[in-house]
């Protein structure tokens, strides 16, 4: 996985063609991806695969072989990850010949999140967001706590209303970003979000106990781990009436590409269910509907 930067203002060699990148991230982002792909179809063979769409692939006619690459195109950066390196070199120099580019060498921080390198595969943190977010913290958060909840803790609308409630709001967003390397703060966030309109003074609490968990762990994040079986697995588990106000149940699951975790979801269910079966057989059809898509 590389890292490359790329020139904010650059041009091609068709003289009509002349983007300066000074518009919004996500309309140049898709320029930029656009004018990449024209040039990789026309010029190196590379075609879009019927995938994912940030992805295409290389047909080796010696081997008689598909490889296959990934790009992610954010303003002024391409990341591009592949099984094979010498596509990735023959891409930079391409992109080089082609554009202004600057080879960063090997990924290791994109959008908050720290990928580091290891003989089994990719390990995904955000530990330097979770210390600048916990950083001059408003809340007591000294204790370490050893779950993200407090045991057998239902939340209700009901209690004394806290005088930070923006506080609450702030730090519930912040955690929110963090379920993307942490699975196991998917259902709290779920859980705390419910009552950003109107947050208790047990809802601080519950809050506290999650930011001292989440600081006592900073480090923790997932593995994406190098293997040749990749074998789809999506596992589900539902907590039936968890919620006492509305007696709805919670879906979760997660889903795995070999042993590595790549989609994760706790979310409260539609509809009430009359039974822990009916709450597990719905827990079953949302996470077939993620691995199906």
């Amino acid at each position: 996985m590389k890292a490359t930067d790329l020139e904010a203002n650059f041009a091609t060699t068709d003289a009509k063609n002349v983007c300066k990148m000074q518009s919004h991230e996500g309309y140049a982002s898709w320029v930029l991806g656009s004018l990449l792909q024209q040039r990789l179809n026309c010029t190196n063979g590379y075609v879009q695969s019927d995938y994912p769409a940030c992805s295409m692939q290389l047909n080796d006619r010696s081997s008689h072989k598909i490889a296959m690459f990934y790009c992610l195109i954010s303003l002024e950066q391409l990341q591009a990850l592949s099984s094979n390196e010498n596509i990735i070199h023959d891409l930079t120099t391409h992109l080089h010949q082609t554009f202004s580019i600057k080879d960063l060498g090997l990924l290791n921080y994109f959008l908050g999140i720290e990928i580091c390198h290891t003989t089994e595969g990719y390990i995904l943190t955000q530990r330097k967001y979770t210390k600048e977010m916990l950083h001059d913290c408003e809340l007591d958060i000294s204790k370490p706590a050893l779950t993200p909840f407090p045991l057998n803790l239902k939340l209700t609308s009901e209690g004394e209303a806290c005088s930070i409630p923006d506080l609450y709001r702030c730090y519930v967003g912040k955690l929110n970003f963090l379920t993307h390397t942490r699975p196991d703060l998917d259902f709290v966030v779920q859980s705390l979000r419910q009552f950003m309109h109107c947050p208790k003074l047990s809802h601080i609490a519950a809050l506290t106990h999650t930011l001292r968990y989440v600081n006592h762990t900073a480090s923790q994040g997932i593995l994406l781990k190098a293997t040749d079986k990749l074998t789809l697995q999506a596992f589900s588990d539902s907590d039936w009436a968890a919620c006492p106000s509305t007696r709805r149940s919670v879906t979760s699951y997660v889903l795995l590409l070999g042993n590595s975790p790549i989609s994760w979801k706790s979310k409260k269910q539609s509809t009430i269910s009359k039974s822990s079966s009916e709450a597990e057989y719905r827990a079953m059809s949302q996470a077939a509907s993620e691995v199906t898509g």
